[in-house]
Formats: C-alpha cells, sequence, structure tokens
C-alpha cells in the first residue's frame, strides 16, 4: 500500500485514530438521544438523513448500481446492520456508554468462529484463547456484583455483537462483484426504512423533545460525524494502512467510549469493571493481531475489523474516489 500525494502512513494512522475518537463520543451522544428519542426511531431518523446524503455524494456509484443482485445485497446487510443497531440502542439504554462500548467490541471475537460456520475455516489457537479470556471479561463487566444475573442492557448489548458478526460474514462474502460503496448506501435506506417502520409499529411516536436544540446538535453529531465522517475517513485510511494495523487501531473504538463515559457520563470505573474491560481489550488485541504473526498475510487472514472496512471500502479506486469527496474535488 503506497501512500498517495507524498502524505505518510503515520497521517493515515492518525486518522483512523481520529474515527475512532469520534466513535468513542457517539455512546454517550447516543445515550442522551436514546433518552429523547426511542431506539427504532432515532436509527430511523439518523440512517434516512444519512443515506440521503451519501447518495448525492456517491451518486456516480449509486447509479449503475441499481440492479436487482446488489439491492437485495444491500438488503440484506441493512437488516443485519439495523438489528445491530437496533439492539444496541436498547441495550444502551440499559447500561452504560462504557460498557455497551466494550461489549459491542466482542464482536471481533465472534467472527472467526462465525466463519467456522459458514466457510468452514477453522479459528485459530489464538482465537479459542481470545474467547477465553472475552468470556471471563464479559463476566466481570456485566454479571452483577453479588449475584449470578446478566443485566438486560448487557444481553442486548451482546446480542447486537453478534448481529455485528453476521454482517462481517455477509460483507465479505457480498463484497465480490458488487460496488460496495453503493451497496453501503443502499444498506443505510434499508436501515433508516426498517426503524420507522419498527419504531411506528412498537414505540411511541417523536414528542417536542426531538426538535430541541440539545437533541438536534446530537443528532447532527450521529449523522454528519458519526455516520458520515468518520466513515470516509476509515475507508480513505484503510487504503494505505496495513489491515492487521488498521484493526488494532480500530479496537480503539472501545476505550475510548469508556473513556467518554467516565469523562462526560460520569460512569464509575471500578477495579472490576476496569478487569473486565481490560480482559475485553486483550482478547480483541489477541483474536486480531497474533494470529498473523510469522507469516504472509493473505486475503482470508485479515482480521475481523479490518476485512468488514475493506470489504466496506472496496478497492484503491473506490477509496480515491473518496479521497476527492473528502477534499471537494468531486
Amino acid at each position: 500500500m503506497t501512500p498517495s500525494r507524498d502524505i505518510p502512513v503515520f497521517a493515515y494512522k492518525l486518522l483512523i485514530v481520529l474515527a475512532t475518537v469520534i466513535w468513542g463520543l457517539s455512546f454517550v451522544v447516543m445515550k442522551d438521544a436514546v433518552d429523547v428519542m426511542e431506539p427504532a426511531w432515532l436509527i430511523g431518523v439518523r440512517f434516512l438523513i444519512t443515506a440521503a446524503l451519501l447518495t448525492a455524494v456517491l451518486w456516480r456509484h449509486v447509479r449503475p448500481a441499481l440492479t436487482r443482485r446488489q439491492l437485495a445485497c444491500g438488503g440484506i446487510l441493512g437488516l443485519l446492520l439495523f438489528l445491530a443497531y437496533w439492539t444496541q440502542t436498547i441495550g444502551l439504554a440499559f447500561t452504560t456508554p462504557g460498557k455497551n462500548a466494550f461489549l459491542t467490541a466482542t464482536y471481533c471475537v465472534m467472527v472467526p468462529f462465525m466463519f467456522w460456520a459458514a466457510a468452514g475455516k477453522r479459528p485459530t489457537a489464538f482465537n479459542l484463547a481470545a474467547a477465553v479470556l472475552c468470556v471471563t471479561g464479559m463476566g466481570l463487566v456485566s454479571l452483577a456484583p453479588g449475584t449470578q444475573a446478566v443485566e438486560f442492557g448487557d444481553v442486548m448489548t451482546l446480542v447486537c455483537a453478534v448481529f455485528f458478526g453476521l454482517h462481517i460474514v455477509c460483507v465479505s462474502r457480498f463484497s465480490q462483484g458488487c460496488d460496495v460503496l453503493a451497496i453501503t448506501v443502499f444498506q443505510f435506506w434499508v436501515m433508516g426504512v426498517c426503524g420507522v417502520v419498527v419504531g411506528a409499529l412498537t414505540e411511541a411516536p417523536p414528542n417536542a423533545a426531538a426538535v430541541s436544540p440539545e437533541f438536534l446538535f446530537n443528532m447532527a453529531y450521529l449523522i454528519v460525524l458519526a455516520s458520515c465522517v468518520a466513515l470516509v475517513i476509515q475507508n480513505v485510511a484503510l487504503a494505505h494502512v496495513p489491515p492487521a494495523q488498521a484493526s488494532l487501531l480500530l479496537s480503539l473504538e472501545a476505550v475510548f467510549g469508556v473513556l467518554f463515559s467516565v469523562l462526560l457520563y460520569g460512569e464509575v470505573l471500578t477495579l472490576r469493571l476496569a478487569g473486565g474491560f481490560a480482559l475485553i481489550f486483550a482478547a480483541v488485541v489477541l483474536s486480531e493481531a497474533f494470529p498473523l504473526r510469522g507469516r504472509r498475510q493473505q486475503p482470508e487472514d485479515i482480521p475481523a475489523a479490518a476485512a468488514a472496512a475493506d470489504a466496506l471500502m472496496g478497492d484503491n479506486e473506490a477509496a480515491g474516489d473518496l479521497e476527492e469527496v473528502l477534499e471537494g474535488r468531486n
């Protein structure tokens, strides 16, 4: 991967870190937003607007991709990602942003086992060790002190991690023969429609608080920064950073999620929680990095988080288009 325009690789790594900072803060922003608008409605409004913005920006990719196959792929991805965000947002309403961030990150450990079920590729010993660390960490984070009960918000967050993992597996399958930027836009449209439909059927409609300055600021952050800007930053940077390094940098999202939860939400970081977070983070690092040591990277060896991001990115030509968008030259 050769950086374009003499931009050093270090600069692209900083861009990935910037994206994880944006997403880390989004856990606190979503916590405030879900107190005003119920989960399905929040996802529907957020991603309909996101889809409209990205359709306008990426129209030259979207228009030729309006085929039955690519629309179907986008529809499946959109349904899985809607279920992931919906259960994550429900979980966030019943737990803290920090716990939500770290439990969501467990999808990185789940993905190798999902690929085993889907494609027969056996997990490595590192994946198995990571799973043990992850389960131990989840127990420390999720089990209420002094009881054997797992809190509802934590259960829903773990369910969301399963859907994120399934989404990654499907992205890797559907990226062959599709314009991944276009099917990304299609999935956002499906997410938005699903959110509005589910919200209309199961939740109370948005109230007057949904037009308050505080809520509109939160929605602007989620739509413009967390959904559009961070996506562009990630995709441009991933064209120039080796996948193994990128995946580890992307895992910092959970760390920033906890940091902002402690600083802005007032979450108390007990020794028990800190130990659980440390074990989950160690599991993510072990699952992502160590299986690649000592052997040349092949496409199928790309770590889970980077595989999803690379599949979303597509190829260097697509990333170049995104660079032009980022620089306002499209």
